[in-house]
């Protein structure tokens, strides 16, 4: 058995009046290289859920967020570490979307949700966005 690093992360879903879902590309490093996700990051020592995603999304977006209601946490195994990561539906309070961590951003309407190369982890969280329209 393999001895993994073992993450635990937050990540934020913004959902806006046209049906579309915000998604981020992650730049071209590491292993997950260029892989579509739902932004977030890692739980530091001490935070709650809903204070780690307002922190992360602001170093990412340069936004201020609302956490709202709890979407889905998932468990994946990836080759060299494993993520548990907990999802939830936020919404923007204030600021304009600046990337500081990923390649690319869009808002992609649910039905073609399915279109981008996802990282795996992210992938029941797109399934369940699907099932839920």
């Amino acid at each position: 058995m393999t001895n993994h690093n073992k993450i635990e992360v937050v990540a934020a879903i913004f959902i806006n009046d046209k049906e579309e879902v915000f998604c981020a590309r992650r730049k071209n490093t590491g292993d997950l290289a260029l892989k579509w996700e739902f932004p977030g990051g890692k739980i530091e020592e001490g935070e709650s859920h809903s204070e780690a995603l307002i922190r992360e999304i602001k170093e990412e977006l340069d936004v201020v967020i609302i956490v709202n209601d709890f979407f889905l946490t998932i468990d994946h195994e990836y080759d060299n570490f494993s993520l548990k990561l907990h999802s939830y539906l936020c919404s923007i309070a204030s600021g304009s979307i600046f990337l500081h961590e990923h390649e690319e951003c869009d808002w992609i309407h649910y039905s073609k949700l399915d279109m981008l190369d996802w990282a795996n982890a992210d992938m029941p969280i797109v399934e369940m966005l699907l099932k839920s329209r």
